[in-house]
Parts: structure tokens; sequence; C-alpha cells
């Protein structure tokens, strides 16, 4: 098997290969392709790999390259991280909306539209590619926004796309967390779109919760107010602080020292340092305070569930197709489906807990005219998707955003003819 990750200068490439390891019996990697546009990244990064597959006993052969040809050719998984602009442009990202006393965050509002029109275009050239030089791979995608991404590629080209998020497995996370059950124990609903998901009908070995199992799974969840998933009665998503506590975490971030991309951008000096010792063959301590932890986990799952033809249940980023029955069947939904050699097979979703049904359709419009947006290089639709967020919303604000978001981005948007 051969496994390429394009944007292997992420920190988080090294978990790949321990995920690798934990199920080399059932997963016969043999060839492990590294590709990054940032050739000192991929050079430290293949060192450290290297390093890293030999103190984990993982007998593999680990080449890099600058030529995404190269590294697609043939593959039968290509995993998708990259970062259009790096933490640099995430910075513009957060701050340009905080300006305007709006969200700044690098997957949702008006930066998290900027990152996907950055990302986009590069992520339709990776999908292009592959149906020339790999049409039965798969794309493994966790370039974020991941559902905007997963729709931008489906809608747009033939190549084999599942749009991936840990979020999926944060209920069993956080039952591991706070009961100390293993995750098999633990199934749920799980409903929306990614960075926009609710979570009900929990049980654990099949019986329903009890409420104070629901409490201490809510108070793990430590993005999101508690109260607000015992008024719900449903689990959310971490990132719908962004949503219901909007007034009060907006003023966090512009009270804060710096914003959440600043800080990784230091981080990533302390990781990066360690990765480049030739000394160092194990994960650098500082990748913890990075995030994003269960990724690679998640990922595997869904290698071994085609490779290996076995029927698993996973949360993806798929076309709708009538699963959830108030979106277009176009729109990408993040929703369990039943994944196999056949590929992924949306599971309909009976139940929709009534007060998230507004949210979910708000979004899903932005997301779907933010796509077209990205796409077309359309500064109108631009327009639509912002007066269509939740989060943006304002005519005034969207006529001030715009010119300014365009201007930050213009060298990362070829699509929009900018001058």
């Amino acid at each position: 098997m051969k496994f390429t990750i394009v944007g292997a200068g992420s920190s988080y490439t090294p978990e790949l290969l321990e995920e690798m390891a934990a199920r080399k019996e059932q997963l016969p990697v043999k060839e492990i392709v590294l590709y990054d546009i940032n050739e000192k990244r991929l050079d430290i990064m293949t060192g450290f790999c290297r390093r890293y597959a030999k103190h984990l006993g993982l007998d593999v052969t680990i080449t890099s390259t600058l030529d995404l040809d190269t590294a697609l050719y043939g593959a039968a998984f290509v995993d998708t991280q990259i970062r259009v602009g790096g933490n640099k442009q995430r910075v513009v990202d957060e701050k340009i909306p905080l300006k305007y006393g709006l969200v700044g965050q690098e997957t949702t509002g008006a930066g998290g539209m900027m990152k996907a029109f950055r990302t986009i275009p590069v992520m339709l050239n990776v999908a292009r590619r592959m149906e020339e030089l790999s049409p039965d791979g798969w794309i493994i995608n966790y370039t974020n926004p991941t559902g905007l991404v997963t729709e931008a590629v489906t809608k747009n080209t033939k190549a084999h796309i599942a749009g991936f998020c840990s979020g999926g497995i944060f209920p069993k996370m956080w039952a591991k967390e706070s009961m100390g059950i293993s995750y098999d124990r633990v199934q749920y609903d799980y409903v929306g779109l990614n960075h926009m998901n609710f979570i009900s009908n929990i049980t654990i070995d099949g019986r329903p919760i009890t409420e104070e199992e629901f409490n201490k799974l809510a108070e793990a969840n430590d993005s999101v107010n508690p109260e607000i998933s015992r008024l719900l009665g449903v689990l959310t998503s971490p990132y719908l602080q962004w949503y219901y506590q909007t007034t009060e975490r907006v003023q966090g971030v512009l009270n804060a020292p710096q914003t959440r991309g600043e800080y990784v951008q230091e981080l990533e000096k302390e990781v990066y340092a360690a990765y480049a010792d030739e000394n160092n063959c194990e994960k650098p301590a500082a990748l913890a305070k990075r995030g994003g932890g269960g990724y690679s986990e998640v990922a595997m799952n869904f290698v071994n569930a085609v490779y290996n033809n076995t029927d698993t249940e996973m949360v993806v980023n798929v076309p709708n197709q009538g699963a959830v029955s108030f979106l277009p069947d176009q729109a990408v939904v993040e929703i369990p489906c039943l994944v196999n050699k056949r590929g992924m097979a949306p599971i309909h979703v009976a139940h929709v807990p009534p007060m998230c049904w507004g949210l979910i359709s708000a979004v899903k419009n932005y997301e779907m005219l933010a796509v077209d947006a990205a796409v077309e290089g359309d500064v109108r639709k631009m327009k639509w998707a912002l007066l269509a967020h939740p989060l943006v919303r304002e005519y005034d604000l969207v006529e001030k955003l715009v010119p300014e978001l365009l201007e930050a981005n213009k060298e990362f948007l070829p699509q929009f003819h900018l001058k």
C-alpha cells in the first residue's frame, strides 16, 4: 500500500505513523510519501519520521517530494492536511473580523470563509490530479474547513474523497475521560455540519444514559457552557461556543494577549525545534498543546474499513443524498455512514432535535454559497454568503469586510482576478 501525506510539513504527521504502527498487522503500508511545498519543513519532517518509524518498529519506506504528481501517482490513500497561507494568514482571518466585533476564527464566520477561499482551488487541483494519477485512490481530507472543501471537491470532480474531523468521536472521548468507558460501549445519534453538530440519543452498552452521566459528558466538553447542553438536552460540538456564547467569546479573544493563531505560531517553533533534533525520535511534549487530538485514529479507521472491507460506522462529511430531510441532496453534511470497500453510505437521520434545525439550515445556506463563490471567484456570491451567515449577517458590515478580506488575501485568490 502506498500512503501519501499532502501537507506533510504539518506537525500532526507523526501521529499518522503512530496509528499505522498500532495497526501494522491489518494495514500493510509499505511506502509513505511525504509531500509539501515548504522544503525546509519537509526535510525536517522526513528525517524525524524515519527516526520515529524505526522507534515504533514500523517497517516502511519513507520518501519525500516537492512534486505533487509524484506524490499522488498510484497512491491508495492520500491524507490531505494543508494550510494555504500558513498560520500567518490564520492570524489575518482572526483579526479582521475582530475589528468589527465579529467572531475571528479559522473555520467559521468571515475568517473561516477566507480559509475556504484560499484552500478550495488548491484542493480542487489535488482532486483533479488524483482523477488522472490514482483514480481508484481515496483522499482522506483533514484540511479545514473540511465540510466546505469536501463539498467543493464532490461537486466539481469525480475524485473519491472522505471529509473528516475528530469531532465525530468526541462523545466517546468525553465518556472515556469522565467515566473511564471504552469507545465501543458508547453510541449516539449525530447530525449537522462540520463544527456545527449535535449529539443525542446517547447510550452506554445499549441503555439510555442517566441524567448524571449526561451531565458528566456535558462538563467534559469544556468549550461550551454545560448549562447549554442541559437546556437543549443534547451535546454540542465545541464550536457551538461561537454561536451560543458569541458576545462572551468575542470579548474573551479581544481581551487575550494574542489570538489562537499567534499562539500556534509560537508553539510550532518549539515543536519543530524538537523535530529537527537529530537525536530525538519521540513526539515533542509540546504537540499535546496543539489541539486536534484523535484525527489520526479516525483516518486509520477509514483506511482499515476500506482496505479490509470491514463494515464500520463512522461520522463522515458526505453529500446528503436525502439523509437529512430538510437539506439539499448535494449539500455536504457530517453524519454517520457505513464505510467499507464500496465507500461510504450515509445513514438516514431519523430524528433531528427541533431546536437545531434552524442553525444547521442557516449555516448550510452560507456554506453552499461560499463554496460557489470560492470556485467561481464571485464577489457577489461572497457577499450573499456573509449575509446568510448567522455570525455576520449585517449589510453594512459585509460591505466593509469584503474589500478588506479580499485585499488581505489577494496573493492566494487567483480565482478572483484581483489586481
